[in-house]
């Protein structure tokens, strides 16, 4: 049986490996291909496959009736629950960036 504290411990490793990935820092994806750095497209693919993880987990604290929200900002939750990681979700996950660009 899959007890809760299961779930949200899993919640939360999803939670760092996307905000790991967000950030360019190193994760479990790098050991596993290491050869992929190299390429361009590389931290485009890490941030999916970390985004795809999270919201697998989410899923599954729907299906189980385990509430999951309380982890993530209000807007956070909103991407999860749209659940298409978009160029917004990127620059806004922590919601500490100014969204007006100054001229200098």
């Amino acid at each position: 049986m899959i007890t809760s504290e299961f779930l949200t411990g899993k919640l939360g490793d999803a939670k760092v490996h996307f905000e790991r990935a967000l950030d360019c820092k190193h994760t479990e994806f790098d050991d596993l291909y290491p050869y992929m750095i190299e390429h361009p497209q590389f931290f485009w693919y890490k941030r999916y496959v970390a985004w795809s993880e999270l919201l697998t987990i989410v899923k599954l604290c729907d299906e189980l009736g385990e509430e999951w929200k309380s982890q993530f900002t209000e807007r956070q939750a909103e991407y999860i629950a749209k659940r298409v990681m978009s160029s917004r979700v990127l620059d806004e996950w922590y919601e500490t960036n100014d969204s007006k660009e100054h001229v200098g």
